[in-house]
C-alpha cells in the first residue's frame, strides 16, 4: 500500500465548525457530499489511534454578521471534528490557514512535510490552502469526500452545482498543489503506519 512519503503525515482539518450550516449557504442550492463531517470523523480516529499529528483550524471572522465571528454558535467547532486535549488549534482570520497565523513555522518546527487536508468549504478556505501548502513545498493531499461546497454562480451569473463547484476546485488542485484522495484511499494509506499493521476504520458511505 502506497504511503504518504513520510511517516508522520499530519492531518489538518479545516473549518469545520457551525457556521457552515447556516441557510443562507444554501441559498443557490445545497451542499454535496452530506457524509464529509462523517468521513472527517473517521480520518481523525485513524490519526488518533496511530498517534499520528492533528491540526485542526478555525475561522474567527472579523467580517460584521458573520456567523463565523467569535462568541456565537457558529464559531464553535462541529461535533465530528471537535479537537481534544493535545491537539493544536490553528486560529485564522483570512482564508488561508497559512496567513497570519504562524501555521508554517508550527509545521516547520514540528518536522511535518507531508499534510493531509479535509475540511470547508473546498473552493474557498481549503482550496487557499492547499495551495498555499503546495506553494510552500509540502507534500500535500486533499481528501475530496471529506470536503463539501454549495452551489453559487459562476462569473457569468450560471447557477453551478455544488458537485460542478467542487470538481472545479479538484481540477484546479490536483497534480500542481496536491493529489486529491478520497477517505477510503487515506485510510488505506495511514494503515501501513499504524502499529502492527493495523486495518484502517471502515469507510461507511451515504
Amino acid at each position: 500500500m502506497q504511503g504518504f512519503g513520510s511517516s508522520r503525515p499530519a492531518l489538518v482539518v479545516v473549518d469545520v465548525q457551525r457556521a457552515i450550516d447556516h441557510p443562507d449557504w444554501a441559498r443557490y442550492g445545497p451542499r454535496n457530499h452530506p457524509e464529509a463531517e462523517r468521513n472527517i470523523a473517521l480520518l481523525l480516529e485513524a490519526w488518533r489511534r496511530g498517534g499520528l499529528p492533528v491540526y485542526h483550524v478555525r475561522h474567527d471572522s472579523r467580517m460584521p454578521g458573520s456567523t463565523y465571528r467569535p462568541g456565537q454558535e457558529g464559531n464553535q467547532f462541529k461535533p465530528e471534528a471537535q479537537p481534544l486535549p493535545g491537539e493544536t488549534v490553528i486560529v485564522k482570520q483570512t482564508n488561508s490557514a497559512f496567513i497570519g497565523t504562524g501555521f508554517e513555522e508550527t509545521l516547520r518546527q514540528a518536522g511535518h512535510n507531508a499534510l493531509v487536508i479535509a475540511g470547508v468549504i473546498t473552493n474557498n478556505s481549503v482550496e487557499a490552502t492547499v495551495r498555499m501548502a503546495g506553494n510552500l513545498g509540502f507534500e500535500t493531499y486533499l481528501v475530496e469526500d471529506a470536503c463539501f461546497t454549495y452551489a453559487r454562480p459562476d462569473w457569468t451569473g450560471r447557477v453551478r452545482s455544488a458537485e460542478e463547484v467542487h470538481a472545479m476546485s479538484l481540477a484546479n488542485l490536483d497534480g500542481e498543489y496536491c493529489t486529491v484522495l478520497t477517505t477510503g484511499e487515506t485510510l488505506g494509506r495511514v494503515a501501513a503506519l499504524l502499529p502492527g499493521g493495523l486495518e484502517p476504520p471502515e469507510v461507511r458511505v451515504g
